[in-house]
Order: C-alpha cells, then sequence, then structure tokens
C-alpha cells in the first residue's frame, strides 16, 4: 500500500504543483508505474476547477467564473498539457518532415500555429462550458479532466514512442504500460461520469476516443509514434471533445 501512494503522489507531483511529502521523489521506478493514476490526477485538477467554479459563481457571473476555473488549472498543472498541444499545433503546422517536426516541437519558443491553436481551444472550451448550467458545468469539469487523461494514457499504450526517452517530458512513463495499469487508468477516468446520474453520458466516450485515433493516426503517419507532446495534445483536443459531446448530448436527452 505505502508503494501504490508513493507512486500515486509521483504522479500528482510530475504533473502539478500540489505540494507532496518529502520522501516523494522522481524516481523513474516509481513514475514508469504513476500511468495507471493520471486520470485520478486529471479528477484532482478537476475537482480544483470545479471548486474555484463553485466559490467565484457565488459572487461573479458565469463567464467570470468559468475563466478562473480555467486560470486555477492551468496554474495548478502549469500549462503542461497546454504547452504540448501548442508544440504539437506547432510541430506540425510548419514542419513536413519528421525530422524537422520533432525540432520545432523540442523548441521552446512559441509559434503562430501555437498561439492560434490555444486560442482557439481555450475559447471553444470556455464557450462549450457555457453552454451549460451550473451544475452541469462543476461535473462536466472534473469528468473531462479525468476521462480526457486516459484518453492521453491510451495513447501511451497504442503507439510507440519516437524520440530519446531522455529528452522525453514523460520519460518513463513513456517506455512501456500493462493492460493492468491501463485498466485501472480507465475506472479512474470513466469512473467521475457516474456523477451525471445519466447513463446516456457514457456514450462522450466514443467521439473523445476518436479525437484520440484521429491524432494518433497523423502522429504515426508523420513522425512514426508519439512524444509527450503528442500525449498532451490528444488531452486537450479530446477534453474539448467532452464538452461538445455534452453540449450535443444534452440537446437530446
Amino acid at each position: 500500500m505505502k508503494k501504490e501512494i508513493h507512486i500515486f503522489f509521483t504522479a500528482l507531483m510530475f504533473f502539478t504543483r500540489i505540494p507532496c511529502p518529502k520522501w516523494v521523489n522522481h524516481d523513474p521506478t516509481y513514475l514508469q508505474k504513476s500511468s495507471k493514476y493520471f486520470p485520478l490526477v486529471g479528477s484532482i485538477v478537476g475537482g480544483i476547477g470545479a471548486f474555484f467554479f463553485y466559490v467565484a459563481q457565488l459572487i461573479f457571473s458565469i463567464e467570470i467564473s468559468l475563466l478562473i476555473s480555467m486560470a486555477s488549472t492551468i496554474f495548478i498543472t502549469a500549462g503542461f498539457h497546454e504547452d504540448g498541444f501548442a508544440d504539437v499545433c506547432d510541430g506540425f503546422g510548419g514542419g513536413w518532415t519528421k525530422e524537422k517536426i520533432l525540432m520545432i516541437m523540442k523548441d521552446s519558443r512559441l509559434g503562430t500555429y501555437g498561439v492560434i491553436g490555444l486560442i482557439l481551444l481555450l475559447g471553444i472550451k470556455f464557450t462549450a462550458l457555457r453552454e451549460m448550467n451550473s451544475t452541469q458545468i462543476s461535473i462536466a469539469i472534473i469528468s473531462a479532466h479525468a476521462l480526457s487523461r486516459f484518453m492521453a494514457t491510451t495513447l501511451l499504450f497504442t503507439h510507440s514512442y519516437v524520440q530519446d526517452i531522455e529528452k522525453s517530458k514523460i520519460k518513463p512513463s513513456a517506455q512501456s504500460m500493462t493492460i493492468t495499469q491501463l485498466s485501472i487508468a480507465g475506472i479512474f477516468g470513466i469512473l467521475p461520469l457516474l456523477l451525471f446520474q445519466n447513463v446516456w453520458v457514457f456514450l462522450i466516450v466514443i467521439p473523445a476516443y476518436i479525437s484520440k485515433m484521429y491524432l494518433g493516426q497523423k502522429f504515426t503517419k508523420w513522425i512514426g509514434g508519439q512524444t509527450g507532446d503528442c500525449a498532451g495534445a490528444v488531452q486537450q483536443l479530446s477534453e474539448v471533445v467532452i464538452y461538445l459531446s455534452l453540449v450535443a448530448l444534452w440537446k437530446f436527452i
């Protein structure tokens, strides 16, 4: 049990700014096994976002509350996945060979494609959430952060890594993953959907996974697999798809 707690805290420390016990470090052994807890970390991040939204909307408008919520999740994760999404936009937007794409993605500078991508991404997130009522927003934030991180985790399982592990943002977690670890991640990723108390909501898993398959196909075609930035892009795109799917679903149920 203590070992599993250590593994969980390793994932939490790696993906967030949340303080962890001093005995937790970036041990490669624990980091490699921490992928099963990525969606659980997502639930925590989403819970923080939902909390800030709930408190803010007691005072401010829904629009301001949503911006505060989005800012809180970006702050708590240091924009880890947003950075990956922007790098993918720049790399695949400006590169036409595997070498060029990977080189651009490793560049710390933000390009035109990345800026445009982030503006559209955040704008769609905000607009989609604004279509929901307050209760739906809180649950959607928690569920989307968990489920989207499960989608990113499946990318690590289905696609091989194409860059030097030592240069990777996710390092050992990209090396290997067992079906058991993936199953545990799936439970943590899908479980928050129960908060909606509506079985039809589970249908949103389909478009979320389709978005992952779409990006995965592009990654395989152009660079032969995935990198840490690719996983971040999958998380961000599937999060948006989840919000849009919920908005569309509630028009029929």
